[in-house]
């Protein structure tokens, strides 16, 4: 349920920012939101996307659509050529166009810029992998049992019930796709993290368990002298 690691001297740097990866219905974005909560933190989640909307000017429910994906293969092999303008959304300048990798791009550029800042807690879209090797950066992937998504499912979208494994499965390939595409990391790939979190655990017993091993915890107060 619980692995953690060291990353040589990136360990001994105070903890500023932590990564929170998580399989679809896991619940980690939840915890995420906790955890930031917790410490008092700035949370950074569907918040990226509106960042990298603002900075390439389109309406963030549009950007929405390229959330964590990736751009379809035909397209992929057609801008090679050229710009496809039926798929994608000119920003600023006629040479540059909204796509997923266009998206990709601004969101690391928002994660680079928040972990400068630090006290901040960053989900999903490859947060990991943008700040992997720095400084003061805690990794976690969150995860759970087949039984224990498949119920979240069932509850979240009562009348998709009898597709839950095959919606779960194809929410985790699509994130897995666009990491492997623009990181050249496997998204669920071990070394990557610091933690691994079973989501069983519950929300508290993570929580403390981050805050111990990325060295947050608050120290109790000094018994009084002579108490």
């Amino acid at each position: 349920m619980l692995h953690s690691r060291g990353f040589g001297g990136m360990a001994q740097a105070p903890t500023k920012v932590i990564t929170v990866e998580r399989e679809y219905g896991s619940r980690g974005g939840e915890f995420a939101h906790e955890l930031a909560a917790r410490l008092g933190w700035r949370l950074l989640d569907s918040e990226l996307v509106t960042g990298a909307a603002r900075l390439a000017g389109v309406d963030p429910k549009m950007a929405a659509r390229f959330d964590e994906r990736l751009d379809p293969w035909y397209y992929r092999y057609g801008k090679i050529f050229y710009h496809d303008s039926s798929y994608s959304t000119i920003s600023h300048s006629e040479d540059v166009v909204f796509d997923c990798e266009r998206m990709l791009e601004l969101i690391r550029k928002e994660i680079l810029d928040a972990a400068k800042e630090g006290q901040c807690v960053l989900v999903g879209r490859g947060a990991a992998c943008a700040l992997a090797g720095l400084p003061g950066c805690f990794h976690i992937f969150v995860y759970a049992t087949a039984s224990a998504k498949r119920d979240w499912f069932t509850h979240a979208f009562p009348k998709e019930a009898e597709h839950a494994d095959e919606r779960l499965a194809a929410f985790d390939k699509r994130r897995a796709a666009s990491i492997r595409k623009f990181y050249q990391q496997e998204w669920c790939a071990r070394q990557l993290y610091h933690m691994l979190l079973n989501s069983a655990m519950g929300t508290e017993a993570m929580i403390a368990a981050v805050q111990c091993a990325a060295g947050l915890c608050i120290a109790p107060a000094e018994t009084a002298a002579g108490s």
